[in-house]
C-alpha cells in the first residue's frame, strides 16, 4: 500500500504566512464590495470604477424603479379607507380559529392543484401611466408568464406581498424593456405580480399571458 509522505515542520506554512493569506483574502472581498457590489446593487460607488464600467447605473436603475414602485403603491393605498377591525372576545378570535384554519388549508390544496389555469390581458398605458396586476398564489406554487409591449418599452418591477401584509419582497426590476417571459415561483402565501410604467411619450400596450398554479389574477 503507497502512503503518502507526511511533510516536515518545515514545510508547513507558518503562522505569518498563515495571517498574510487570511489579511490578503479580507482585502481581496472589500475591494470586491466597493468597486462591484455597492455599485452594482445600491449605487454606491466610493471609488468611481463602478461608475466606468456601468455598474453604478445598474445600481441607479434599481433603486429607482424600487423607490418609485413603493411610492406608487403608498399612494394607492392612502387613497383607499383603512378597514376597522373588528372587536371580538377571546372566545370568539378561537372559534374564528377553527374556522379559518381548516377553509386555508383547503385553499392551499386547491390551488397548488390548478396547474391548468390559464389568462390573458391586454393592459394600455398612457405616458408617465403605471398599474400592477398580481396573481394570488401559495408557498411553492409556479407560474410560467409571458409579457410584450407594443409601442414601446416599460419600466417594471416584479415582487410579492406576503398574505396579511409584511414586507414586500423585489424579484427582479429593469428600466425600458419589450418583453420578459419565465417562471414565477412563489416564495411564500400571497400574491405576486408586476408593476409596469411607461416612461415613453407615447401609449403602449402589455399583451400578458400567464399559465399555472394560483387562484386569481386581479388589478391592484
Amino acid at each position: 500500500m503507497y502512503n503518502t509522505d507526511i511533510p516536515t515542520r518545515a514545510e508547513l506554512p507558518s503562522t505569518a504566512q498563515l495571517i498574510k493569506s487570511t489579511v490578503l483574502a479580507l482585502i481581496a472581498a472589500v475591494v470586491i464590495l466597493v468597486t462591484i457590489v455597492l455599485p452594482a446593487e445600491h449605487a454606491i460607488d466610493p471609488t468611481g470604477i463602478g461608475r466606468m464600467l456601468k455598474l453604478t447605473q445598474m445600481g441607479e436603475i434599481r433603486q429607482q424603479l424600487a423607490a418609485e414602485a413603493e411610492a406608487d403603491r403608498i399612494k394607492d393605498q392612502q387613497q383607499q379607507p383603512t378597514p376597522q377591525p373588528e372587536k371580538r372576545s377571546g372566545l370568539m378570535d378561537r372559534l374564528a380559529s377553527l374556522i379559518i384554519s381548516p377553509a386555508a388549508a383547503q385553499e392551499r390544496i386547491v390551488v397548488a392543484q390548478a396547474a391548468a389555469k390559464k389568462d390573458e390581458l391586454t393592459i394600455t398605458l398612457k405616458p408617465t401611466e403605471g398599474v400592477e396586476y398580481k396573481l394570488t398564489m401559495v408557498k411553492g406554487a409556479a407560474v410560467q408568464f409571458d409579457w410584450t409591449v407594443e409601442g414601446g418599452v416599460v419600466n417594471y418591477d416584479m415582487h410579492g406581498t406576503p398574505k396579511g401584509g409584511g414586507k414586500e419582497t423585489s424579484y427582479k426590476t429593469e428600466r425600458g424593456v419589450a418583453k420578459q417571459s419565465g417562471t414565477l415561483t412563489a416564495g411564500f402565501d400571497g400574491s405576486h405580480g408586476w408593476f409596469w410604467r411607461n416612461r415613453g411619450t407615447q401609449p403602449v400596450t402589455i399583451k400578458l399571458k400567464v399559465e399555472g398554479a394560483y387562484s386569481e389574477l386581479k388589478k391592484m
